[in-house]
């Protein structure tokens, strides 16, 4: 049995891909909850993004997701540091240019996948056996959109409900994070700026499309760490969305097939020159 609920306060949190966004934000909010954090990341700069954060309780380290052996050089250094690791947050991810899955090169598939599902298992791996010694915790972010990213963010989903059952006799706790989308720099770039995805977009509810800010993700990323959660999901208007997709997506998919404007960004996604 996992604990009901976990104290953050002096708490050792590690965050890959920590110094933007969704982790940047979460590092922040658990730091200001009394939370030690070590922000992991490929950034040059992630040793003093961190010290800006706070120079007592945070820590940055340069890491790869993609390379085990980088990962474990730099969790000792969190070990080092603060003497353990209670909670692992695999938020490092990465967006492919827009495309469908057929002028999507090899290389962008592979560049994908060795990010967010790679990446994830790396972490959780590297990190194991320091959550398990504290009966922690392990976060992963998935998507409520459930062709590379949504395949990679479903794969995250399915590792973290097998963790939930794997590691309950350690009374450790997994958290599978649902986010639509949220206003960073991955999406404005991937999203935002393509009005062809906008277009594809166009087939769900204009409600379920609000943007959240990626303090709003940390608040709800947080809180969901301080019960234990075994699901997250923000907007709170996804969870209904996010808990029915075994029925909703079957119903979707022959609109998809029909609906014009979906099927007119598709060919002209279908048309592009694939360069990545």
């Amino acid at each position: 049995m996992t604990r009901p609920c976990f104290d953050v306060r002096d708490a050792v949190v590690v965050i890959t891909g920590g110094t933007g966004g969704i982790g940047s934000a979460t590092a922040r909010e658990l730091l200001r909850r009394g939370a030690k954090v070590a922000v992991l990341d490929l950034h040059p700069d992630t040793a003093r993004i961190a010290e800006r954060m706070s120079a007592d309780s945070a820590i940055g380290v340069v890491a790869d997701v993609r390379d085990r052996a980088s990962l474990d050089r730099a969790v000792a250094e969190v070990v080092d540091r603060f003497g353990g690791i209670d909670v692992a947050i695999a938020n490092a991810g990465i967006l492919s240019r827009s495309a469908t899955l057929r002028t999507t090169s090899a290389s962008s598939i592979e560049s994908v996948f060795a990010v967010n599902v790679t990446g994830v298992v790396n972490t959780v791996h590297a990190c194991m056996d320091q959550v398990i010694a504290r009966r922690g915790q392990f976060v992963l972010i998935s998507s409520v959109f459930t062709i590379p990213y949504a395949m990679s963010k479903a794969a995250v989903e399915q590792l973290g409900r097998g963790l939930q059952a794997e590691l309950a006799p350690h009374s450790v706790s997994t958290t599978v994070a649902y986010f639509s989308l949220i206003e960073t720099d991955m999406i404005k770039h991937g999203v935002d700026d393509d009005p062809l995805v906008n277009d594809l977009l166009t087939v769900l509810p204009r409600p379920l499309l609000k943007r959240l800010p990626p303090a709003a993700a940390a608040t709800a990323l947080a809180d969901g760490i301080a019960r234990r959660a075994p699901r997250v999901t923000a907007p709170a208007r996804w969870k209904p969305v996010s808990s029915l997709r075994g029925l909703i997506a079957p119903a979707l998919d022959p609109r998809l097939a029909r609906h014009p404007r979906t099927q007119a960004a598709l060919t002209a996604l279908d048309a592009r020159t694939h360069t990545h």
